[in-house]
């Protein structure tokens, strides 16, 4: 399969060719200074049977725009950006999430790959929604920190060259753009109360979220929440529950780099009816170039 990154100088285009390059796809380049040219652009999206998009949201929408002008010949696309991921259009590129959602992925035409964020928390809440646990209008909380890279360029750079804070609360106006994708394959029917942060750290991301037991409607148990994650979980490798008895006592380290799967770690006490549930994963790896990795590989009947 011949591939074109669009957008491949940024953070996320360059993991996607770091490993593209290292596989059996074959890329389509184009020269550095032509990079925003459309005419070249469009000419490797013609030659290209799939592109994966690594652009700022408006630029995202108009490379689809872009290569749709191709008629029957547009390749298929994946969108690394959150221009598409509530579009129902698009097929939401969480191979996990749910059965039947690998298929949807091999099948598809145009897919938006998860926001990190999202993949963690949408991780946590849909088996719990759907099992009827966790009803879906359950006033949720959702903490968070990932580590600088996700920020983009300035971010990265300011971090870098040792600017950049240990530690920083941002999005406090509670809009940030991962919301309306996990309120929609959360299965939500209430906005969860999301506060994300940066660390002094590359890479890497925790999503907590924390219950008062007591205040669910069936009253569960910590194990009935392992149960639930464990069966969800149990017919893919990419995901892997680690039970309370495993994770209290420890500490869970947000700093990962290339981690291609999700970590989900059930902790809480029993005693205070309170459980906290920590998806961990690399904000670049399963929370981006890893699952459009993963994506173009099913796309290509090879995952």
């Amino acid at each position: 399969m011949k591939v074109f990154i669009d957008g491949e100088s940024g953070t996320t285009g360059l993991q996607m060719h770091l490993r593209l390059s290292v596989s059996h796809f074959d890329l389509v380049s184009i020269p550095v200074e032509a990079r925003r040219n459309a005419d070249t652009r469009l000419a490797a999206m013609a030659e290209a049977d799939l592109v994966i998009l690594c652009l700022p949201d408006e630029a995202a929408k108009e490379a689809v725009g872009l290569a749709s002008s191709l008629g029957d010949d547009c390749p298929r696309i994946i969108d690394a950006s959150s221009a598409h991921r509530t579009d129902p259009a698009w097929v939401y590129g969480f191979a996990e999430m749910a059965k039947g959602q690998r298929d949807m992925i091999r099948r598809a035409r145009y897919v938006s790959n998860p926001g990190c964020y999202a993949t963690g928390a949408i991780a946590i809440i849909r088996p719990l929604v759907e099992s009827g646990i966790l009803p879906n209008d359950h006033p949720l909380t959702i903490n968070a920190i990932s580590g600088y890279s996700g920020g983009g360029t300035q971010m990265i750079a300011a971090y870098e060259q040792g600017a950049g804070p240990a530690f920083e609360l941002y999005a406090l106006g509670l809009e940030h753009k991962h919301i309306p994708e996990i309120v929609m394959y959360g299965k939500l029917e209430r906005r969860p109360l999301f506060v994300p942060s940066v660390g002094s750290f590359r890479q890497g991301m925790l999503v907590c979220i924390p219950l008062h037991l007591d205040t669910l409607p069936r009253k569960p148990s910590i194990r009935d929440l392992e149960e639930i994650l464990v069966q969800y979980y149990v017919h893919t490798r990419r995901v892997e529950i680690v039970r309370s008895s495993d994770a209290i006592g420890s500490r869970i380290r947000a700093e990962t780099q290339a981690a291609d799967d999700l970590v989900i770690y059930v902790t809480g006490n029993e005693s205070y009816g309170h459980a906290v549930l920590i998806a961990r994963l690399d904000n670049l790896g399963k929370g981006a170039a890893a699952a459009a990795m993963q994506n173009a590989l099913l796309m290509c009947d090879d995952e």
